[in-house]
Order: C-alpha cells, then sequence, then structure tokens
C-alpha cells in the first residue's frame, strides 16, 4: 500500500510533536541536594514546570515520605483517603498538568514546610 504525500507530511508532523514533547520533559531532584526535606516548601519558586517533567524526592524511607495530596490535603497536612503514598526513599513521579500537591505526611513534617506545591503548564 503506497503512502500519499500527505499522508507522509501528516506522519512526520506526529512523530515531530512526540518527539519535542520528549525532549521538553525535565527531571528536578525535590529540594535539590538537600533532597526531601524540611523547608523545602519554598523550593518550586522560580522554576517552570511542565506536565510530563519528573520529580525525584530523596529522603531516608525511615524518616519520610511522599504523598500525593489535593489542594485540601496540602493546605491542612492530612492526608485524604486514597491519596497515594511514596516510600521508597528515591522515588519518581511525573507531573501532571495543573496544579501538583505533595505533601510529608509523618506527624509535624508537612507543618514544618515538607510540602510543596507545583503548577504545571
Amino acid at each position: 500500500m503506497a503512502m500519499g504525500r500527505g499522508s507522509a507530511m501528516m506522519l512526520l508532523f506526529c512523530l515531530f510533536v512526540i518527539h519535542s514533547e520528549m525532549v521538553h520533559a525535565a527531571t528536578y531532584t525535590v529540594g535539590g541536594a538537600g533532597g526531601w526535606t524540611f523547608n523545602t516548601v519554598g523550593w518550586p519558586k522560580g522554576k517552570h514546570f511542565r506536565a510530563g517533567d519528573t520529580l525525584v524526592f530523596n529522603y531516608s524511607p525511615s524518616s519520610h515520605n511522599v504523598v500525593a495530596v489535593n489542594r485540601g490535603g496540602y493546605s491542612s497536612c492530612r492526608t485524604p483517603t486514597g491519596s497515594k503514598v511514596y516510600r521508597s526513599g528515591k522515588d519518581q513521579i511525573k507531573l501532571s498538568k495543573g496544579q501538583n500537591y505533595f505533601i510529608c505526611n509523618y506527624v509535624g513534617h508537612c507543618e514544618a514546610g515538607m510540602k510543596i506545591a507545583i503548577n504545571a503548564a
């Protein structure tokens, strides 16, 4: 079956779009060299995140965790039912378009600034 010029151009365009989305995805280590710890609430400031970017949370799994929460969970430092809890100490989480909220739900940790809110374009 022969592919017409228009079909070939559409295929090339689709491949370009897929490739450009992969090229633009970035990986960020939350908290920088210090990792996911207290007072990281301001870490996202000045950074520009996109849907598909990956956040890497490095921490001691015996001391902390990462919980993907909604706005209410972020504001109240509470874990809503059904929230995804990460415990590996080397979690890699892909950002969704829009607001993304993460907390540590160990007692007092979120209240001590171990939480981040990220808006991904």
